[in-house]
């Protein structure tokens, strides 16, 4: 409880001195938001600190929008879109981006996909106008992509069908959810990749990326109206598109504890724990925000302190939750033994810590150190125009941004109550999911594969 203490007053510590040299004010006040008549959003959040700026576009489309047989075509889709367009040739999008400085990336999620570029603040309308021109103007032959399909393919094999821990987590929620569309992997199953064809990525294409299903963000050291202008002038031609079809799947209790297991080449079993959760817009997301870090906010928090320290049972645990998926997502705990030690045995001691919130209230000093930790983050990554973009898009992708501001007052109003309370009501055994890795040894002559839990741990 001592390192607990010291770690917490020292978190307390860097915070008070950051927010003195940060802008604290709410969100509300610090971001404009301009909405166009075709229905394109922009928010902007003006940074004076450095000359750089990062513009995000948001696609309101991610695995959530696909359907079994054609699960992947969003994360597919994000890839062909560095393919040209009618004006841009193939890959020149980030060659042009390199020339002036920046640097850029897409990632797809289960909610939506991004695209953003980072660099100077003075030539931030290049940004603008490159992704103006590829929301209408992609443009690629069917050579193009067929390497591109193959390219994602050979994504899916490394990340996951090479990697018995990732495969795990995938299991996992394909056994968790039993009618939503969380069930499937970001990176779709590998036989729905291997049908996928050009008329199915134009298609989504046309469907998903029009300027009223997408939202600009942009943070840096810019003016709003500037930036209004700039993306005005490089999207406000577009003509709005047919609303795309909503998700109407929801998914049902669950009404028992389901158990699967994976036996695969390891070099060491794993064990998830999962339970069904609300996210943010509940009223008890943020105590389970700091549930999570109660457990696995840092070296010194309760899971790694007891199972890796004290007891030596785990060479790896954690927790996860997602505060800002669209729909109720899994809280879940998740442990790797040391050579040696069972995975059984990490489950009970999983299921016992779990058991240990819902009675014991958690000690003053540890809940003060997680909600200080979770605090600080916040408050620190407001130095990066990335984070804050990302923060602004998240929330912003779950219905209204203006809900960011609530968190840090909503952290900080979370009880030792609202956690047994939290842990009471959802980490029961009815609504449980657990997924064991169980090795199996190699033939003759092959390694091992490598293991690694996939980043962002679960939906």
């Amino acid at each position: 409880m001592l390192r607990v203490r010291s770690v917490g007053v020292a978190l307390g510590g860097v915070l008070l001195a950051t927010v003195a040299q940060a802008d604290v004010r709410p969100y509300a006040e610090r971001v404009q938001e301009k909405i166009l008549p075709n229905g394109l959003k922009v928010l902007v959040l003006e940074e004076h600190k450095a000359p750089t700026a990062v513009v995000q576009v948001w696609y309101r489309v991610g695995s959530r929008n696909e359907e079994l047989g054609k699960t992947g075509l969003s994360h597919l889709l994000e890839h062909l879109m560095f393919k040209g367009t009618e004006k841009v040739g193939p890959e020149e999008y980030s060659k042009i981006i390199q020339r002036n400085g920046g640097n850029e990336n897409a990632f797809t999620g289960n909610d939506s996909t991004t695209y953003f570029a980072s660099m100077a603040s003075d030539r931030i309308g290049t940004v603008i106008d490159l992704e103006a021109d590829r929301m209408q103007h992609l443009k690629f032959d069917r050579a193009l992509f067929t390497p591109e399909h193959q390219v994602v393919m050979e994504e899916r094999r490394l990340r996951t069908d090479n990697n018995p821990v990732s495969a795990l987590f995938e299991m996992l929620q394909s056994t968790a959810y039993a009618a939503h569309p969380y069930q499937w992997p970001v990176i779709g199953w590998m036989d729905d990749l291997r049908q996928a064809t050009w008329d199915d990525a134009m298609m989504y294409y046309r469907t998903y990326y029009v300027p009223n299903n997408a939202f600009v963000v942009c943070v840096g050291d810019v003016t709003a109206a500037d930036i209004f202008a700039k993306v005005e002038a490089a999207f406000g031609a577009y003509p709005a598109g047919a609303v795309p079809p909503p998700v109407r799947a929801v998914e049902p209790p669950q009404q028992g504890e389901r158990r699967t297991q994976l036996k695969r080449e390891a070099q060491l079993p794993f064990v998830v724990t999962a339970y069904h959760v609300p996210t943010v817009q509940s009223p008890d997301a943020l105590a389970l925000e700091v549930l999570a870090a109660v457990l696995s906010g840092g070296e010194s928090a309760r899971l790694h302190r007891r199972l890796v320290y004290e007891r030596r049972l785990a060479r790896e645990v954690g927790a996860s939750f997602d505060l800002t998926s669209v729909d109720p997502s899994l809280f879940a705990l998740y442990a790797q033994p040391l050579p040696g030690k069972g995975a059984a045995a990490l489950e009970r001691e999983l299921l016992a810590e779990i058991a240990g919130l819902q009675r014991t209230p958690v000690p003053p000093a540890e809940l003060t150190k997680a909600k200080n930790g979770l605090e600080a983050r916040f408050v620190l990554g407001q130095d990066s125009n990335f984070y804050q973009g990302m923060v602004l898009g998240q929330y912003e992708n779950t219905g209204d941004w203006r809900r960011i501001d609530t968190y840090v007052p909503g952290v900080r109003a979370v009880t030792a109550e609202d956690l047994r309370r939290v842990a009471a009501q959802y980490l029961t055994a009815s609504n449980r999911t657990v997924a064991t890795l169980d090795p199996v040894l190699p033939a003759a002559g092959r390694p091992l594969p490598p293991e690694s839990i996939p980043q962002g741990g679960v939906h």
